[in-house]
């Protein structure tokens, strides 16, 4: 893992929602404990059971956090996107990690020690108010996954999986393709159901003309039809 210092300017951008409320001096403080580092393809970025000690923000790159189930099945609980903080929850509750995060693509990630974010938000209450909205905006977001992940059939989680990544990180220039490449393994974590499954109704979905796949490309054909079926579960 390379690390690399950057300017106050540099970390204005990377961070332009934390860096706002805080002064002068506090700025000064924050840019004195910022640090940069990239990770690897499939590089661990922390593991279950480790202390949290570092507020983190991608800022290029896929990070998945992910927790691992019986029999070595992982479950893939949430994908980050860029400008996205994570790391910092279990720190809050005064708990280990209960997941891990590992990149899904080469990536780069901003660490800021919890300690130093502690100490700005004694003196901030608008930097304290920023992350109990985060906090909200994460629970209200674990919840509806939790119902939707339990209650839909297959072809309902599948089709939700596709299109929140459609919404997490976009397309390509065809404004169809998904702009991130996903094992089925993979895709199959985030849908909570077995490989052979979401192989099966990936398929099916292509038979239908719902998408077409080629390899790890995913093209979406018929958003419409796919939100349909993601709503009736």
């Amino acid at each position: 893992m390379a690390k690399k210092e950057l300017t106050e300017i540099e970390i204005a951008e990377c961070i332009p929602d934390l860096w706002m409320p805080l002064t002068q001096e506090q700025r000064e403080f924050l840019a004195k404990n910022f640090t940069v580092q990239k990770f690897k393809k499939n590089e661990t970025i922390y593991c279950e059971g480790e202390k949290p000690q570092h507020l983190m923000c991608l800022l290029t790159g896929k990070v998945k956090i992910y927790k691992e189930g019986v029999g070595g099945r992982s479950q893939i609980i949430r994908v980050i996107k860029d400008k996205e903080y994570f790391a910092y929850r279990a720190y809050f509750a005064e708990e280990d990690f209960v997941t891990a995060a590992a990149a899904f693509e080469p990536c780069t990630i901003c660490f800021i020690p919890m300690k130093a974010i502690m100490e700005l938000l004694k003196v901030n209450n608008e930097l304290a108010l920023f992350f109990i909205r985060q906090l909200s905006i994460d629970l209200g977001i674990a919840d509806e996954r939790t119902v939707n992940l339990t209650q839909k059939h297959i072809r309902g989680r599948l089709a939700e999986s596709l299109i929140f990544l459609k919404d997490t990180y976009g397309v390509e220039e065809d404004q169809c393709t998904l702009s991130i490449y996903l094992s089925r393994e993979d895709l199959a974590n985030l849908s909570n159901m077995t490989t052979s499954n979401a192989i099966r109704t990936l398929s099916n979905f292509a038979n239908e003309k719902l998408i077409t796949i080629d390899g790890r490309k995913i093209k979406i054909i018929e958003e419409e039809k796919l939100r349909k079926i993601s709503k009736i579960g």
